[in-house]
Protein backbone atom coordinates (compact mmCIF):
# COMPACT_ATOMS: atom_id res chain seq x y z
CA UNK A 1 0.00 0.00 0.00
CA UNK A 2 0.96 3.53 -0.87
CA UNK A 3 2.78 5.36 1.75
CA UNK A 4 1.56 9.03 1.26
CA UNK A 5 -2.66 8.09 2.07
CA UNK A 6 -1.00 6.91 5.68
CA UNK A 7 0.88 9.81 6.11
CA UNK A 8 -1.68 12.36 4.92
CA UNK A 9 -4.67 10.35 7.07
CA UNK A 10 -2.63 10.51 10.67
CA UNK A 11 -1.34 14.45 9.76
CA UNK A 12 -5.08 15.63 9.26
CA UNK A 13 -6.33 13.87 12.16
CA UNK A 14 -3.53 14.96 14.30
CA UNK A 15 -4.29 18.57 13.41
CA UNK A 16 -8.22 18.11 13.35
CA UNK A 17 -7.84 16.89 16.72
CA UNK A 18 -5.20 19.54 17.77
CA UNK A 19 -7.54 21.90 17.01
CA UNK A 20 -10.39 20.53 18.36
CA UNK A 21 -12.69 20.15 15.18
CA UNK A 22 -15.15 17.75 14.32
CA UNK A 23 -15.22 16.19 10.83
CA UNK A 24 -18.64 18.24 10.52
CA UNK A 25 -16.69 21.82 11.34
CA UNK A 26 -13.53 20.78 9.28
CA UNK A 27 -15.68 19.65 6.79
CA UNK A 28 -17.28 23.48 6.68
CA UNK A 29 -13.62 24.53 6.90
CA UNK A 30 -12.71 22.61 3.57
CA UNK A 31 -15.60 22.28 1.41
CA UNK A 32 -14.47 18.77 1.40
CA UNK A 33 -17.38 16.33 2.11
CA UNK A 34 -17.39 14.32 6.16
CA UNK A 35 -17.35 10.98 4.40
CA UNK A 36 -14.12 12.10 2.47
CA UNK A 37 -12.46 13.55 5.12
CA UNK A 38 -12.80 10.21 7.47
CA UNK A 39 -11.67 8.16 4.53
CA UNK A 40 -8.47 10.29 4.04
CA UNK A 41 -7.83 10.40 7.80
CA UNK A 42 -8.19 6.26 7.75
CA UNK A 43 -6.05 6.10 4.90
CA UNK A 44 -8.87 4.46 2.78
CA UNK A 45 -8.49 6.95 0.21
CA UNK A 46 -5.28 8.11 -2.20
CA UNK A 47 -6.18 11.58 -2.33
CA UNK A 48 -5.63 14.20 -5.36
CA UNK A 49 -3.76 17.25 -5.27
CA UNK A 50 -6.90 19.34 -5.53
CA UNK A 51 -8.31 17.59 -2.57
CA UNK A 52 -4.90 17.92 -0.89
CA UNK A 53 -5.37 21.79 -1.38
CA UNK A 54 -8.60 22.18 -0.48
CA UNK A 55 -8.23 20.60 2.66
CA UNK A 56 -4.76 22.56 3.46
CA UNK A 57 -6.22 25.65 2.45
CA UNK A 58 -9.24 25.34 4.57
CA UNK A 59 -6.88 24.84 7.66
CA UNK A 60 -4.96 27.77 6.56
CA UNK A 61 -1.51 25.43 6.36
CA UNK A 62 0.63 24.36 3.79
CA UNK A 63 0.33 20.82 1.42
CA UNK A 64 3.64 19.64 2.34
CA UNK A 65 2.39 19.49 6.19
CA UNK A 66 0.13 17.06 5.23
CA UNK A 67 2.61 14.65 3.87
CA UNK A 68 5.46 15.38 6.20
CA UNK A 69 7.14 12.57 7.82
CA UNK A 70 6.87 12.35 11.45
CA UNK A 71 10.15 13.97 13.16
CA UNK A 72 12.39 12.27 15.66
CA UNK A 73 11.22 12.97 19.37
CA UNK A 74 14.99 14.18 19.66
CA UNK A 75 16.19 16.09 16.56
CA UNK A 76 19.97 18.14 16.85
CA UNK A 77 20.79 20.52 14.80
CA UNK A 78 24.42 21.53 13.66
CA UNK A 79 25.34 24.96 12.78
CA UNK A 80 27.64 23.60 10.31
CA UNK A 81 24.90 21.62 8.19
CA UNK A 82 22.51 24.89 8.19
CA UNK A 83 22.33 26.88 4.85
CA UNK A 84 21.23 30.34 5.04
CA UNK A 85 18.73 31.77 3.12
CA UNK A 86 20.56 35.62 2.20
CA UNK A 87 18.69 38.89 1.32
CA UNK A 88 19.48 42.45 1.60
CA UNK A 89 22.27 41.84 -0.64
CA UNK A 90 24.16 39.37 2.10
CA UNK A 91 23.24 41.46 4.45
CA UNK A 92 20.55 39.50 6.57
CA UNK A 93 21.04 35.71 6.65
CA UNK A 94 18.38 33.35 8.24
CA UNK A 95 19.14 30.46 9.63
CA UNK A 96 16.29 28.15 9.92
CA UNK A 97 16.87 25.92 13.14
CA UNK A 98 13.32 23.68 12.90
CA UNK A 99 10.78 24.60 10.50
CA UNK A 100 7.12 24.76 11.10
CA UNK A 101 5.58 22.11 12.90
CA UNK A 102 1.47 21.31 13.05
CA UNK A 103 2.02 20.06 16.33
CA UNK A 104 4.18 23.02 17.97
CA UNK A 105 2.71 25.13 15.70
CA UNK A 106 5.85 27.57 15.86
CA UNK A 107 9.66 27.73 13.83
CA UNK A 108 12.70 28.81 14.97
CA UNK A 109 15.41 31.28 13.23
CA UNK A 110 19.09 32.62 13.79
CA UNK A 111 19.09 35.42 12.10
CA UNK A 112 23.07 37.48 11.75
CA UNK A 113 22.31 41.20 10.88
CA UNK A 114 25.49 43.27 9.36
CA UNK A 115 26.06 46.65 10.10
CA UNK A 116 23.86 48.80 8.43
CA UNK A 117 21.26 46.03 7.15
CA UNK A 118 17.64 47.22 7.16
CA UNK A 119 15.39 44.24 6.52
CA UNK A 120 11.48 44.30 5.99
CA UNK A 121 8.51 41.54 6.47
CA UNK A 122 5.29 41.70 5.21
CA UNK A 123 2.44 41.01 7.56
CA UNK A 124 2.05 37.75 8.36
CA UNK A 125 -1.43 36.19 8.85
CA UNK A 126 -3.80 37.30 11.79
CA UNK A 127 -3.41 35.83 14.94
CA UNK A 128 0.94 35.24 13.91
CA UNK A 129 3.18 36.34 16.94
CA UNK A 130 7.15 37.11 16.48
CA UNK A 131 9.13 36.55 19.44
CA UNK A 132 13.11 38.31 18.98
CA UNK A 133 15.51 37.59 21.66
CA UNK A 134 18.80 39.52 20.79
CA UNK A 135 22.05 37.03 21.52
CA UNK A 136 24.64 39.58 20.13
CA UNK A 137 24.37 43.18 19.37
CA UNK A 138 21.68 45.59 19.46
CA UNK A 139 18.77 46.01 16.72
CA UNK A 140 16.13 48.78 16.06
CA UNK A 141 12.78 47.10 15.13
CA UNK A 142 9.79 49.40 14.00
CA UNK A 143 6.46 47.71 14.26
CA UNK A 144 3.91 49.69 12.35
CA UNK A 145 4.26 53.18 13.51
CA UNK A 146 6.24 52.03 16.51
CA UNK A 147 10.07 51.96 16.72
CA UNK A 148 11.91 49.64 19.60
CA UNK A 149 14.98 48.93 20.46
CA UNK A 150 16.89 45.88 22.24
CA UNK A 151 20.32 44.73 23.01
CA UNK A 152 22.11 41.55 23.81
CA UNK A 153 19.78 39.54 26.15
CA UNK A 154 16.44 41.86 25.49
CA UNK A 155 13.91 40.21 24.20
CA UNK A 156 10.49 41.69 22.01
CA UNK A 157 7.53 40.13 21.55
CA UNK A 158 4.57 41.40 19.34
CA UNK A 159 1.88 40.74 16.97
CA UNK A 160 3.36 40.01 13.43
CA UNK A 161 0.00 40.47 11.35
CA UNK A 162 1.46 44.26 10.61
CA UNK A 163 4.74 45.18 8.88
CA UNK A 164 7.80 45.43 10.63
CA UNK A 165 11.41 46.18 10.04
CA UNK A 166 14.54 45.17 11.32
CA UNK A 167 17.42 47.74 11.62
CA UNK A 168 21.18 46.89 12.92
CA UNK A 169 22.43 50.56 13.38
CA UNK A 170 25.42 49.71 14.81
CA UNK A 171 28.93 49.28 13.63
CA UNK A 172 28.91 45.38 14.39
CA UNK A 173 27.15 42.09 13.69
CA UNK A 174 23.81 41.50 15.33
CA UNK A 175 22.56 38.23 16.02
CA UNK A 176 18.98 37.38 16.75
CA UNK A 177 16.90 33.77 17.84
CA UNK A 178 13.42 34.53 16.00
CA UNK A 179 10.70 32.64 17.22
CA UNK A 180 7.82 32.68 14.75
CA UNK A 181 3.98 31.56 16.28
CA UNK A 182 1.48 30.70 14.48
CA UNK A 183 -2.34 30.56 15.88
CA UNK A 184 -4.13 26.95 16.33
Amino acid sequence: MDKIPIKVGKNLKMLRKSRDLSLDRLAELTGVSKAMLAQVERGDSNPTITLLWKIANGLRISVTELIAEETAEVTVVRAADIEPIDSEEGLYKSYPLFPFDAKTHFEVYTVEMKPGCQHTSDPHHDGVEEYVIVTEGSIRLQIGDETYRAGTRDAIRFPADQGHTYYNDDDCIARLQVIILYPF
